[in-house]
């Protein structure tokens, strides 16, 4: 008995190793559009407008966020190994298409085309959960959510990997990339067609009607507004963060790439361990700690590089009097002489935190008569922020760790509230998660040309943040009030 337990728990952490590297690959490929829009634009191999790239950036989360529900369904019925297998080898067919790519609209087409491959999470999570026992699910799910640092992948290899394709042929060296993403999801598609074993549910699959009843709830869609932050949020700026970078900072594409990846690999990476604290504080708590991390972090980098001049210390007269002389150095008043502070030599860059430059500015003329406490100086005082790379570098890899933290939060509350509809809700707050990441890049992109800020993005998180701190509080408060009066009575006052 124990050695046919050990046997079956060895075919399933077969299964989720083979499920993990096939979502990591999948995720690597979904979010190639970061690097490769960004490396065209930037290179005038195309000429495509903000709005343009936000647009081909964000059509690939779409689909494949969209189409989630229905393969997590079809993933039931027919078992992942199947619907595995399909997918793969049919999303690799618009990645080889993209070889002939010869205008904007061919390349959105295509775009919309290989984002099925972001449908691979509701298989992954549906298959690698008919393989495991109740007690399992936690961990092997937590494991499989890894697979999110796929992003990095693409970010971290792929510009190196376009500046080595393009050293002999400029123009046409970047067609090759979607050539080896396609490759790479033909070899695991081939693997999960000879060496993965099928399975489905036992239960019988619900009805249309039955599938749709839990959006009726008003906690799925604050579940849903979580994981938008926390999940599609995420993804959106796995592909935003480049262009930001290169942009803004003016690093080259391989330095953007690796700092971009910063952000991504450690937020998939720590799913598991938001899993692990979720278990041991409770998610409704993890989740406070995500979300006020989520306003204050955001809070910061908003802040964009900006000069400010305001009034400063200036100098009056403390008595009535004739200016002898005036300079840019002194002034003499009735034979006395004030020194004044003249304008420092003011640095292009500066150091990690703001710094202040003062000065004072003659404001009268020799053998002009003053009265007692009449400016004689004007102050004046620049604030220059640079936003510093190296400081804001530091705050995006915190926000990642947060939302890595929060995705597994979010999904520990579903089987908490619904404990017998997890893959329904469970697919439904990912169809919701995964629509930030397909309207953050065009959101962002619509948000930079209205206003001009490239921090117009982190004003966003910062207010999505706000409103799923400000409902989850009001609810919390509710309950509280509704089941315990008393204690609420106590704690607010």
């Amino acid at each position: 008995m124990n050695t046919h337990l050990t046997n079956s728990l060895l075919t399933s952490h077969k299964v989720l190793f083979l499920n993990t590297l096939a979502f990591t690959i999948c995720f690597a490929a979904w979010t190639m559009n970061g690097v490769l829009v960004t490396y065209l634009t930037d290179n005038g191999i195309y000429n495509w407008s903000v709005v343009e790239t936000g647009w081909l950036l964000g059509i690939p989360i779409l689909s494949g966020s969209i189409m989630r529900l229905p393969l997590g369904l079809l993933t039931d019925k027919y078992g992942g190994q199947k619907v595995f297998t399909t997918l793969l080898i049919l999303c690799s067919i618009p990645y080889f298409l993209l070889y002939y790519v010869d205008s904007y609209w061919l390349y959105f087409s295509l775009s919309a085309l290989f984002g099925m491959v972001g449908t691979s999470f509701a298989v992954g999570i549906a298959f690698t959960s008919v393989w495991y026992p109740q007690n399992w699910q936690g961990r092997a799910l937590g494991i499989f959510g890894m697979g999110n640092a796929g992003a990095a992948i693409t970010t971290l290899l792929a510009p190196s990997l376009l500046n080595y394709l393009s050293e002999d042929n400029p123009e046409n060296g970047w067609r090759m990339l979607p050539i080896f993403y396609g490759i790479t999801l033909l070899i695991i598609g081939f693997v999960f067609m000879f060496l993965v074993k099928n399975k489905k549910p036992e239960t019988q699959v619900k009805t249309i009607g039955g599938l749709l009843k839990p959006l009726k709830n008003i906690r799925v869609w604050r579940f849903g507004l979580y994981y938008f932050l926390v999940f599609g949020l995420f993804v959106a700026f796995s592909q935003w963060l480049l262009p930001y970078y290169v942009n803004v900072y003016k690093t080259s594409l391989v330095l953007g790439g690796m700092l971009a990846s910063a952000f991504s690999l450690p937020s998939g990476v720590i799913r598991a361990l938001g899993g692990f604290l979720s278990d041991k504080f409770g998610a409704r708590k993890v989740m406070y700690w995500v979300l006020y991390s989520s306003l204050i972090i955001s809070g910061l980098l908003m802040l964009p590089k900006m000069e400010i001049l305001t009034p400063g210390k200036g100098i009056v007269a403390k008595k009535s009097g004739a200016i002898s002389s005036a300079s840019k150095e002194k002034i003499v008043l009735n034979d006395e002489e004030i020194t004044i502070i003249t304008k420092p030599q003011i640095p292009e860059k500066i150091s990690v935190l703001p710094k202040s430059f003062s000065w004072q500015e003659v404001v009268v003329k020799q053998n002009q008569t003053v009265k007692k406490k009449e400016l004689l100086a004007k102050g004046n005082t620049l604030i220059k922020f640079e936003a510093h790379i190296t400081v804001f570098s530091i705050l995006v890899i915190l926000i990642g760790i947060m939302w890595g933290i929060g995705k597994a939060a979010v999904y520990k509350h579903i089987p908490e509230y619904f404990p017998n509809e997890v893959g329904v809700v469970g697919g439904m707050v990912g169809l919701i998660g995964g629509l930030g990441g397909f309207i953050g890049p065009i959101l962002f992109g619509y948000l930079l040309d209205f206003s001009g800020l490239w921090t117009s993005s982190w004003i966003f998180v910062f207010i999505v943040s706000a409103i799923a701190l400000f409902w989850m509080s009001n609810v919390i408060k509710k309950m509280t009030h509704n089941e315990a009066p008393h204690i609420k009575y106590r704690i607010d006052h």
